[in-house]
């Protein structure tokens, strides 16, 4: 290694956050992200590095572009990614193989009053709202926490 490299390097080993990220976006032109001091050193030792003992071949930046060219790289992946995320999964994914297929309808007679849920692909549909499971509706019905399933009868098992 070059000994001016190697003196600066030396130099910058003992420096804090503040200045190691000055010099962060003086080599890599961007601010850095990143608070961890010893992650910042060596992102800096490594450029100073790399730039003190050459540039790649001009076949190996070839190279770099053709692979650069056929793949969609990102620093960061765009927002539209995490709104994917969080959104509702497709319909059918995750979904509990004991519930009945959507648009069954369930009833339960509770205290001599009939209740009819129907099987929707966002959840249940009672009295004209949807709830999210079988259990939120047996709590609005009767007051008390049921297992959804127990409360409207459901006992198929599932193998696995």
């Amino acid at each position: 290694m070059d000994p001016t490299i190697e003196k600066e390097i030396r130099s910058i080993r003992k420096a804090k956050v503040k200045e190691l990220k000055v010099r962060y976006r003086e080599l890599f032109g961007e601010e850095s992200h990143s608070n961890n001091r010893a992650h910042l050193f060596r992102r800096i030792a490594w450029r100073l590095q790399a730039r003190g003992d050459g540039k790649l071949s001009e076949r190996a930046l070839q190279r770099v572009a053709e692979l650069a060219d056929e793949a969609d790289l990102r620093a960061r992946p765009p927002k539209s990614f995490w709104r994917a995320l969080d959104a509702r999964p497709p319909k059918g994914a995750n979904r509990d193989a004991r519930l009945p297929q959507t648009g069954s309808v369930l009833s339960r007679v509770y205290q001599q009053r009939t209740i009819t849920v129907r099987v929707t692909d966002n959840g249940f549909e009672y009295d004209g709202k949807t709830y999210l499971s079988l259990s939120a509706i047996a709590y609005f019905v009767t007051g008390t926490r049921w297992n959804g399933f127990l409360f409207f009868g459901i006992q198929r098992r599932v193998r696995g």
